[in-house]
């Protein structure tokens, strides 16, 4: 049960109503975390979809944000976004053995994807300057400083997320994940 103010679409008003009709539009449903979210504070919901739109026109493509979104995800515990990003890294075509992979936090066998991963379980895992042999990795990966800019980018939007889901306890509306 959600521990933080919730209001189902259907009864949003103002603000609130017209981001809830506009996610309903493009996704077909307004999910729990976004529902949460838009009742609480239509200002944080509309910075996080446009973040979220930002990061679809960067350097980063979408599997590479998938990626990002469910290895921060699964360092942080977040079993909301594990879902949600399971889901729709699926839908973004990642291989399911991938996403076990991610979500377990081992090698993919893609030295690409666990280059990226680790980055960013690195980076939401320790506290001060990152190591310079962690930057170096990246690069030597073929990662640009775009994409690693771009990358922090995701893992702001994700950690945000992953913040109101776990102070929330949102209730999961996409399949589970073991």
């Amino acid at each position: 049960m959600s521990r933080l103010y919730t209001v189902t679409p259907a009864e949003a008003t103002g603000q609130a109503a017209q981001l809830f009709s506009a996610i309903k539009a493009a996704a077909g449903t307004v999910p729990n975390a976004f529902a949460t979210i838009g009742s609480n504070s239509p200002v944080a919901l509309k910075a996080a979809l446009e973040l979220d739109g930002a990061l679809r026109k960067s350097s980063l493509s979408h599997h590479q944000i998938e990626i990002i979104k469910l290895a921060v995800s699964a360092e942080v515990g977040c079993d909301y976004c594990i879902a949600a990003h399971t889901f729709l890294g699926g839908r973004a075509g990642l291989p399911g053995a991938t996403m076990a992979a991610l979500r377990g936090g081992v090698p993919s066998g893609d030295a690409a994807t666990d280059v990226l991963a680790r980055f960013a379980r690195q980076l939401v895992a320790s506290k001060g300057t990152v190591p310079v042999e962690e930057v170096a990795a990246i690069r030597a990966a073929g990662y640009t400083d775009a994409q690693i800019i771009d990358t922090l980018l995701a893992i702001a939007s994700i950690t945000f997320t992953n913040l109101v889901n776990r102070v929330n306890d949102t209730v999961l509306d996409f399949p589970a994940v073991d």
